[in-house]
């Protein structure tokens, strides 16, 4: 698929310099780690191909000839020998990298502020100037001046690819999503995030976090254009053994979706404590548009939801431990100068190439893993895992698609979210999305409505195993009744 055509025919693109203009208007916010649409390479430039569209990357994806550091230390100067799979598809099809994304260190947090490259801002209420626009709706009078000292996060993991879509900078942007590391940014940023099906994209040169949850994933500013790049991206990959064989389908979406008859659940354990009731308003607004469309909605119940926020937090380190075993500093990645013993070496590379989070899960990882512990933690966690599986496998014999929210609240300060640590936030900010991962199915979220702040409010969509144009076509009929603004900024 050309993605030129896509662009002639429905999306007109800033000029280059234009483009040029917003990546640096934007570089207070930190969205980019670095910027390649401006390198010498000519095979990733705009120049003299107007017909290229950009898009970023974020930085846990290899990409030939760049650096590849997932925000950490331990892998600064590492610079890829080859790209990842979904970027070489979006390359082969006419795509140009335009930079790097920010995000939490190896993917680990939900604020993209544990970045060596510093944390990454929200564009809403930053105190850039920009513009919101409606088709049919007037958002003149929502607020748009900015905090002195505190700003927004933009959520996190993909905290940089989801700022980066929301300012224009680019047609799309990759995410990853382990527990909700895409879809989160996009909700609190008022973008599109969509974690795919497990295995419908390859991860091959996506470097592992939870090989058995993690997802590329694409932000776009609506529906139609991440249906674009998941077109482009989707299908088997001989390099990675867990992609869908002979996958051919292509998702078309039709220019106005119908709802009607479309059977939707609620799942009531997803209204949890420390709901916002913004949130709880703006999801209770989109069932009852659904259901005056003709939908059917009802009430479900995923009874195993509580527990899995228990077992994500089990599995996500056990992962973490097996996988982070590589990083020594011998074959590569930092290498300290001490010399007393072997054993000295591997603590020190790893001490001072991760940060306290990535060292604390690696530790809780091997704690679980222990002979002693090992049937205790990590076999009832898989135990768990199946039963969350199988509700959602059973849920989608009767139901077309599931609705839910993303947050618990609208992006908060990060003043505010500084006054918990890393684990209970994670706790908080991943309990409507990790379940998605849990079972491996797809689920996107929509930007639905601005809060009392004039910030976003999004809500997910989840649906069974491929069935993502279904999803999706649901997804695309709300945003067309919502009429959330476009955000312009200016220059």
């Amino acid at each position: 698929m050309d993605l030129s055509f896509h662009l002639k025919f429905q999306m007109p693109k800033p000029s280059y310099e234009v483009m040029l203009k917003l990546v640096q208007r934007i570089k207070p916010l930190n969205a980019y780690s670095s910027v390649l649409c401006d390198s010498d390479d000519p095979g990733n430039s705009l120049n003299g191909n107007e017909n290229k569209i950009v898009v970023a990357v974020k930085e846990n994806f290899c990409t030939k000839g760049q650096r590849t550091s997932c925000a950490s230390n331990m892998l600064k100067g590492f610079k890829s020998p080859y790209s990842a799979t979904v970027v070489q598809k979006l390359m082969d099809s006419g795509a140009v990298i335009i930079g790097r994304t920010n995000l939490d260190e190896f993917g680990m947090g939900s604020g993209t502020i544990d970045s060596i490259f510093g944390p990454t801002k929200n564009i809403w209420r930053s105190g850039l100037k920009y513009r919101l626009r409606g088709k049919h709706k007037d958002y003149s009078h929502h607020i748009v001046d900015g905090f002195e000292n505190d700003w927004f996060i933009a959520g996190g993991s993909s905290g940089g690819s989801a700022v980066a879509v929301a300012s224009g900078t680019c047609f799309g942007a990759l995410g990853s999503d382990t527990g909700g590391s895409a879809r989160n940014p996009a909700a609190y940023c008022g973008v599109v995030g969509l974690k795919p099906t497990y295995g419908l994209l390859s991860r091959h040169g996506l470097i592992p976090l939870v090989n058995s949850m993690d997802a590329p994933s694409i932000l776009t500013r609506n529906v139609d254009d991440n249906v674009t790049m998941l077109n482009i991206m989707a299908g088997p990959d001989i390099r990675d053994s867990t992609t869908v064989k002979d996958y051919k389908k292509e998702v078309k979406l039709p220019d106005q979706p119908s709802v009607k008859g479309m059977r939707v659940g609620i799942p009531k354990e997803f209204h949890c404590q420390g709901m916002s009731m913004e949130v709880v308003e703006a999801w209770t607004d989109v069932a009852d548009m659904l259901a005056d469309a003709g939908a059917i909605v009802e009430q479900i119940s995923l009874p195993h939801t509580q527990y899995s926020i228990a077992c994500y937090s089990i599995l996500n380190p056990c992962e973490v431990a097996s996988n982070f075993a590589r990083y020594d500093g011998i074959e590569y990645g930092l290498r300290t100068d001490e010399n007393i013993s072997t054993e000295a070496l591997y603590a020190s590379n790893r001490s001072q190439g991760f940060n306290e989070v990535v060292r604390g899960r690696i530790l809780a990882g091997n704690y679980f893993l222990l002979k002693s512990n090992y049937s205790e933690y990590f076999e009832k966690a898989m135990k768990v895992r199946r039963l969350i599986a199988n509700e959602y496998r059973q849920v989608f014999k009767n139901y077309d698609v599931l609705l839910t929210p993303v947050t618990l609240s609208d992006a908060p300060l990060v003043s505010e979210f500084q006054k918990r640590d890393h684990r209970e936030q994670s706790a908080i900010q991943d309990y409507c999305t990790q379940p998605v991962n849990m079972a491996g199915v797809p689920a996107v979220s929509v930007p639905v409505q601005l809060s009392s702040r004039s910030l976003p409010l999004s809500i997910q969509l989840i649906a069974n195993h491929f069935e993502e144009e279904k999803m999706l076509s649901v997804a695309k009929w709300i945003e067309q009744q919502v009429d959330f603004p476009l955000l312009e900024l200016e220059l």
